[in-house]
């Protein structure tokens, strides 16, 4: 990622909220700045999907703000909010009878005019999506006869369509073989470098987190523990207090990326 000195696309401050009397997030302070991947981590229960539903909106915080380009996302109409923010949520059988071309369609909603109708540029951008998520041989399939892999696939690429400058994955690599967890994690990761996109992702595998983002968020019991570089943050201190497991630090001799390995 490489620095610049103009302000962070999303701006997470003191961000709060609750199940009912549960306490699910509390004081959250982040930034986003564009083209970073930052991870957020922690275990069950910590408090990331939480957050992802809070910036979405799908659940509404108890105390704090979201910024996104230095305006408070509450004041965003629906349209705005869809133009500016794509969600690509835990993967969950889709039923019904949409075909998979009808339904990274939907993520052109927020551009289609007074008729509904899409466009040659909004038919141009999800044919794209779906090659850029190799689904583009499924298009005309219907949702519930593929596999859950297949529709996480499916997810992002109707995230992608919406064509915004902030991406929120919810575990993107949740359903997926190997092999389409690591195309995923690298489109991911050509997506920000050529398209400057902005992008959130929580994530369980640690080695993941540490091979794609620039910047991790470990969060435990709805608090900010540690935020940082992978190597700032993935340490045996951390992990241990967060995760009650002890780990090994190495530094991949090929990638040269921060990687752990659980205690024997």
């Amino acid at each position: 990622m490489k620095q610049n000195n103009h302000p962070p696309i999303l701006q997470i401050r003191s961000l709060s909220a609750n199940y009912g009397d549960v306490i699910a997030l509390k004081d959250i302070s982040l930034d986003v700045q564009q083209g970073e991947i930052v991870g957020v981590i922690g275990p069950n229960g910590a408090g990331k999907s939480t957050l992802i539903k809070v910036l979405s909106g799908v659940l509404k915080a108890s105390a704090g703000e979201v910024l996104i380009n230095q305006k408070e996302v509450s004041t965003y109409s629906p349209s705005q909010r869809a133009r500016t923010l794509a969600v690509v949520p835990q993967a969950r059988q889709l039923g019904g009878a949409f075909s998979v071309e009808q339904a990274v369609l939907l993520g052109r909603t927020a551009y289609l005019g007074f008729l509904g109708k899409p466009n040659q540029d909004d038919l141009e951008k999800v044919q794209w999506a779906m090659e850029q998520t190799e689904v583009d041989f499924l298009a005309d399939r219907k949702l519930a006869e593929i596999s859950g892999g297949e529709q996480q696939r499916v997810l992002l690429a109707r995230a992608l369509a919406q064509d915004t400058p902030v991406l929120l994955l919810d575990e993107p690599t949740n359903h997926l073989d190997l092999k389409y967890q690591v195309n995923l994690l690298k489109l991911v990761k050509k997506l920000v470098r050529q398209e400057g996109l902005s992008v959130l992702m929580a994530m369980h595998d640690l080695n993941q987190v540490s091979g794609t983002a620039d910047r991790v968020v470990l969060l435990a019991n709805g608090q900010l523990k540690a935020i940082g570089s992978p190597e700032e943050v993935l340490t045996q201190e951390n992990i241990l207090q967060a995760y009650q497991i002890e780990i090994d630090t190495f530094t991949h001799p090929k990638t040269n990326k921060h990687m752990i390995f659980p205690t024997e």
